[in-house]
C-alpha cells in the first residue's frame, strides 16, 4: 500500500481505451499518430505503436528526445518550433537519427528551421515541415489562404513538405465536437486542395483531438492525433466523449478531514492540476461518487461536497479521483503505479516529465 495521494492506471482499461482509437482509425481509413504528451511514458508508446500507431506526435523537442532514445523513429513535433541557439541544436542531432516532422506557421519561421537544419558542419541534415493551419481554435496557425505561401518557402529553403496540419481545439465546449470537426476538414480540405493547384504534393493532412476524433472526417484527414484518449480526464466525462467506465487514469487521495456532506482529500492541485474548464462541474470528478463535487482545490487539499441525503466517506477512507486535466496531473508525478483487477502489478516512470523546452 502506497501513501497518498498518487496516480494510478487501469491497465485493463487503458488497453481498451487504446485499441478501441486503433479500431476508430482503422475503420476512418486514416493513420493514427497520437499526442504523447499525454502519458509522457515509454510503455504505453510502445503499446500505441504495437496497436498501429505510424509514430508519435509530440509538443516539444526534449518530448522528442525521450522518445527517439527509447527507439521511436517516427516523430512530429506538431508546434510551430522557434529553434535558435541550444535547441536549434538539439533539433538538427535529432533529425539526423529519427525520421522527424515539425509544424510551421510562417515564412520566417520556415527559414529558421532551414538555417538550423544547414548549419553542422556534416552537411545538411533532412527535415520535413507540416505547414499548421487555423481551423478555428485561433491558438497557433496560418489562415487556409496563407499556407501556400508557407508550403513555398520550405520548399525554396530546402525542406520537405508534408503535408498540413491543424488542431480542432475548440472542440472542448458543450456540442462542439461535430462543428469543430466540420471546421476542421473544411480548413484542411480547402488547403490540400490549394497546395496541390500549386503543384505541391500533400500526402498528409492530418488532424484530430479526442473530443473530434468520433467525427473526424475520414474523407479530408489521413493522420488522427488524439492524446486524452488513452487515460481519458474529468473533461471528457463531462463534455460526453468518454464514459465513466473508460477513466484510466485516478489520483488515489485520502479523507484526511470531514463534516456533514463535505470530505476534504489529500490531493490537491498539486497533484490533479489546477485547470478548471468553463463547462467543468468541479475541479474533478470522483469515480465511485458520480454525484459529489469538487468545489474548491488548493494546493494539497481537494474539497469535495455531497449532495444531501447522501453518505460522506469516512476519515481514511481512500477515494479514487479524476482529474480534469490528465495532462497536466501526469506531468506532475515522477511514476505512475500500475494496476491491473485492483492489484498493483508495477510502475511506469513518466520518462518525459518536465521536458518541456
Amino acid at each position: 500500500m502506497r501513501d497518498t495521494p498518487y496516480l494510478v492506471v487501469d491497465e485493463g482499461v487503458a488497453e481498451g481505451n487504446l485499441a478501441a482509437m486503433a479500431a476508430h482509425a482503422r475503420a476512418l481509413g486514416v493513420a493514427l499518430r497520437p499526442h504523447a504528451k499525454t502519458h509522457k511514458t515509454v510503455e504505453l508508446a510502445r503499446r500505441q505503436l504495437a496497436h498501429g500507431a505510424v509514430g508519435l506526435t509530440v509538443a516539444t523537442v526534449g518530448e522528442a528526445e525521450v522518445f527517439a532514445d527509447a527507439g521511436v523513429v517516427d516523430l512530429f513535433i506538431a508546434y510551430p518550433l522557434w529553434a535558435v541557439g541550444p535547441r536549434a541544436e538539439r533539433l538538427r542531432a535529432l533529425a539526423s537519427r529519427v525520421r522527424l516532422r515539425v509544424g510551421a506557421d510562417s515564412v520566417d519561421g520556415v527559414r529558421m528551421l532551414a538555417r538550423a537544419m544547414h548549419a553542422g558542419h556534416h552537411g545538411a541534415v533532412p527535415l520535413a515541415i507540416a505547414v499548421e493551419v487555423d481551423s478555428g481554435h485561433h491558438r497557433s496557425g496560418v489562415p487556409p489562404e496563407s499556407a501556400t505561401d508557407v508550403a513555398v518557402e520550405a520548399l525554396d529553403a530546402g525542406l520537405v513538405v508534408d503535408g498540413v496540419f491543424t488542431f480542432p481545439g475548440h472542440s472542448y465546449g458543450a456540442d462542439a465536437a461535430g462543428p469543430a470537426a466540420g471546421d476542421e476538414a473544411a480548413a484542411l480540405g480547402q488547403v490540400r486542395d490549394a497546395l496541390t493547384a500549386a503543384g505541391i504534393p500533400c500526402p498528409v493532412v492530418s488532424g484530430g483531438s479526442t473530443p473530434s476524433a468520433g467525427a473526424a472526417d475520414g474523407g479530408v484527414l489521413t493522420e488522427l492525433r488524439p492524446g486524452v484518449y488513452v487515460f481519458g480526464d474529468a473533461q471528457q466525462w463531462e463534455l460526453g466523449t468518454m464514459p465513466p467506465h473508460s477513466m484510466a487514469l485516478t489520483a488515489h487521495a485520502t479523507v484526511v478531514s470531514r463534516r456533514d456532506g463535505v470530505a476534504v482529500l489529500d490531493a490537491g492541485s498539486k497533484v490533479l492540476g489546477a485547470d478548471r474548464a468553463a463547462y467543468a462541474t468541479g475541479y474533478g470528478r470522483l469515480l465511485d461518487h458520480p454525484e459529489a463535487r469538487i468545489t474548491a482545490l488548493s494546493e494539497h487539499h481537494a474539497t469535495v461536497t455531497f449532495p444531501t441525503g447522501t453518505a460522506t466517506p469516512a476519515l481514511g477512507e481512500v477515494l479514487r479521483v479524476v482529474p480534469n486535466h490528465v495532462c497536466n496531473a501526469v506531468n506532475l508525478v515522477d511514476e505512475l503505479s500500475v494496476e491491473r483487477d485492483g492489484l498493483e502489478v508495477g510502475a511506469w516512470a513518466v520518462a518525459a516529465r518536465g521536458r518541456n523546452s
